[in-house]
């Protein structure tokens, strides 16, 4: 084997942007090629009695077309938590997950649904067992799959692939603010949220990534 190189990252952009290229040219109707326009009809689903559920249909049509909405939000590029839209009462993410990269286990207080444009996403989900949290089940999450989430989920979250994955995860309320758990991934005791740590989990895991060479024969 020899490195050739260039680094995984550099072949998976490339890659990224024939794909955007091939499923564009398999666009449908209804599909979101503007973000603006994306992050609109999630606050008008807002409005609705069920604002969750109206959340997960505008998703639905919009990770249907994953090639449109690579259009609106570009392909990814490294991993990242990048916020499309924040305020008290919605907060959308687009969350690119580096390979193989793991997120602890965590509350969110409000609901949340997710949907997945490109990639993988496991997401295991927790219950609380005393003083510590136990594994209750699991959902393997692909490209045009949306999940929802009740508002006191715990969950943890897994790319499982070698490759970049690409989830827009939308929230009733705002992700950034205070009074959030997360769980400690060898005792599973619970703590405070630490947001610093998370984006730091993302920071190690792109670098990791970046540094990745494609070998050959």
């Amino acid at each position: 084997m020899k490195d050739t190189g260039v680094t995984r990252r550099d072949a998976m952009v490339a890659a990224a942007g024939v794909a955007v290229a091939a499923l564009g040219r398999r666009a449908r109707a209804g599909a979101h090629r503007d973000k603006d326009r994306f992050v609109a009809d999630i606050r008008e689903a807002l409005r609705e009695v069920d604002a969750q559920a109206a959340v997960a249909q505008v998703l639905q049509r919009a990770v249907a077309a994953p090639g449109d909405l690579m259009e609106a939000l570009g392909p990814p590029a490294g991993a990242g938590i990048h916020a499309l839209y924040n305020d008290a009462r919605l907060t959308v993410l687009n969350v690119v997950w580096a390979p193989l990269m793991v997120l602890l286990p965590h509350d969110h207080n409000m609901w949340a649904t997710i949907g997945i444009y490109t990639g993988r996403e496991d997401n295991i989900i927790w219950q609380r067992a005393g003083t510590v949290i136990e594994a209750r089940s699991a959902t393997a999450l692909s490209a045009r799959q949306v999940l929802s989430l009740p508002h006191d989920a715990i969950h943890s979250v897994i790319n499982p692939i070698e490759r970049l994955t690409g989830a827009i995860h939308v929230y009733g309320g705002d992700f950034f603010a205070s009074g959030r758990s997360e769980w400690d991934a060898a005792t599973l005791e619970q703590r405070p949220f630490d947001l610093e740590r998370a984006q730091r989990t993302f920071r190690e895991a792109d670098a990791r990534f970046a540094r990745t060479p494609l070998t050959g024969p």
